[in-house]
């Protein structure tokens, strides 16, 4: 059973369009692919083929409460329409099922004095990003360079430490990916619940600004949080390019190695930005996972180890976090 951290098939399915990676929910399933967070992302213009290395691309304006709420209402039904079910506690998950986390990536439908927060918990939320990289009313994310660090820009507004103290009472995670690094040690000063990052990937390896450093990873360590591998090749490449045809599944293994070496395998999980990003071919897509799994076997990981990076921990953490 394969617990995942991140996915955009709800924006690909509210366009009308194919997703790269998991338009094929049976064949993810026969798999393994149980499902995971995903993701309500009201997505901005911005550059689709990131220029060549080194660069700094700018972030999209900020997004109105006004203009994100329909659409976050529409991108809500989407995912209430797929074929999955809606996770609300640990063990609403299955071997052989997939099941739906509603997680929303920016939290630009929240509105900035909370009012509507908890509706949205009635409804199913159980995750959120205060951000999706540009600003908002909550904090400033962490825009996309490389080489760059996190460290860029202020951290949690007021309305942002409200909007953590609110998620741990009512017990939504806080996902920190996306948030630069001011916001990152906000949330840490502030939160009660362990410290998640669902889809963010080793500096040390690759230093996109994205990426965790490895201060941040011995906080996540520390807390009793995990961070999920992320499979986009631009944040796993040490050379930041994007050649997904020419980056293999061992890109992966490597960051998801750092991690265990760093942190202990007991604090790594999956957040493979299915939909998202472009992933190694070789991977293909959420039917290629059990590839992934060979390979780790390969690099020496064994299935107590496996158990722990595929599901185990990630149930771990919706025990610790959730209501």
């Amino acid at each position: 059973m394969i617990i995942d951290g991140h996915n955009d098939l709800v924006l690909h399915r509210w366009r009308g369009e194919a997703s790269p990676h998991l338009d094929d929910l049976d064949a993810a399933r026969a798999a393994g692919f149980a499902g995971g967070f995903f993701a309500l992302y009201i997505s901005s213009p911005h550059p689709s083929d990131p220029p060549e290395v080194p660069y700094a691309l700018p972030l999209p304006d900020p997004i109105p409460f006004e203009q994100a709420a329909p659409v976050a209402e529409e991108l809500y039904a989407t995912l209430a329409a797929l074929p999955v079910r809606r996770a609300t506690s640990a063990d609403d998950f299955a071997a052989g099922e997939i099941t739906a986390i509603v997680h929303m990536e920016g939290a630009e439908a929240i509105r900035p004095d909370l009012s509507n927060l908890e509706s949205w918990y009635e409804r199913g939320l159980r995750s959120i990003g205060p951000v999706w990289s540009r600003a908002n009313a909550f904090a400033s994310g962490v825009p996309f360079h490389f080489p760059g660090s996190p460290d860029i820009g202020p951290g949690l507004t007021d309305a942002g430490r409200g909007l953590v103290r609110a998620c741990n009472e009512l017990g939504i995670l806080v996902d920190l990916s996306h948030l630069n690094e001011a916001g990152f040690w906000d949330v840490a000063g502030l939160s009660t619940a362990p410290l998640v990052a669902t889809h963010s990937n080793a500096h040390a390896l690759c230093p996109a600004s994205r990426n965790l450093t490895d201060r941040q990873l011995d906080a996540i360590r520390d807390s009793g949080g995990l961070a999920g591998v992320n499979f986009a090749v631009t944040f796993l490449r040490g050379d930041g390019r994007r050649v997904p045809a020419e980056t293999g599944i061992d890109e992966i293994v490597r960051h998801v190695s750092y991690y265990a070496e760093r942190m202990g395998v007991d604090h790594v999980a999956f957040g493979s930005d299915f939909d998202g990003a472009d992933i190694p071919h070789e991977l293909g897509g959420a039917a290629g996972l059990p590839k992934l799994l060979d390979a780790l076997r390969a690099a020496g990981f064994d299935d107590a180890a496996l158990a722990k990076i595929t599901h185990e921990n990630w149930l771990r953490i919706f025990r610790a976090t959730w209501r």
